[in-house]
């Protein structure tokens, strides 16, 4: 076998050899790429994931202060529609005819009168306007006087000269009696709640 033969054995032994390795070389880079883009491709699904999550979370925030926002706007209606409701029963009070008035101060007086003992010196505040309506109910009450007024609707407060005991029988007094009583009934009819 000549030199020449060994040569081109070796050169060609060589080539096959550097060929496997450029072979091998560039099977290990795909598996390298195909690798870097299963791991880009699962770095790019969990930010995706993460990113949906955060727009749910976002989403229920905004809905719940969306709600939060109706349910606050739901209940300042309702407030002013009861204090609407409430001023209109006042102004009823203050304009109930002399008949109605007469009779509704004489069985609030009535009632007042009713918590002292019989032969108390008794003191009579009574609403602006309604003194002469008083002077006439305290009249034939030989131990009751007139005291002068007292800033409410209608009705009378009550006092003993002697044992300084009060009682508050206004219009004002018995309205918010009966709107701490049936503020839920009122509402309920208002707004139709069930």
């Amino acid at each position: 076998m000549s030199l020449e033969t060994v040569a081109e054995e070796i050169r060609t032994e060589a080539e096959e050899r550097a060929e496997a390795i450029r072979q091998q070389a560039e099977e290990r880079a795909e598996e390298i790429v195909a690798d870097a883009e299963a791991e880009a491709d699962e770095i790019v699904a969990d930010a995706e994931a993460e990113v949906e999550q955060e727009i749910d979370q976002l989403r229920e925030q905004e809905l719940s202060s969306a709600k939060l926002e109706a349910k606050h706007e739901r209940m300042s209606a309702r407030r002013e529609a009861l204090d609407d409701v409430r001023d209109r029963v006042e102004s009823r009070l203050t304009d109930l005819d002399a008949e109605k008035r007469r009779s509704l101060t004489d069985s609030l007086l009535a009632d007042s009168l009713a918590e002292f003992d019989e032969d108390e010196q008794l003191a009579v505040h009574y609403a602006p306007g309604d003194e002469a309506l008083v002077d006439d109910l305290v009249a034939e009450r030989p131990n009751v006087t007139t005291a002068g007024e007292y800033d409410c609707l209608g009705g009378v407060v009550v006092e003993s000269e002697t044992s300084r005991v009060r009682v508050k029988n206004t219009f004002d007094s018995v309205l918010e009696d009966v709107w701490e009583n049936e503020l839920k009934q009122i509402s309920d009819r208002l707004f139709d709640d069930r």
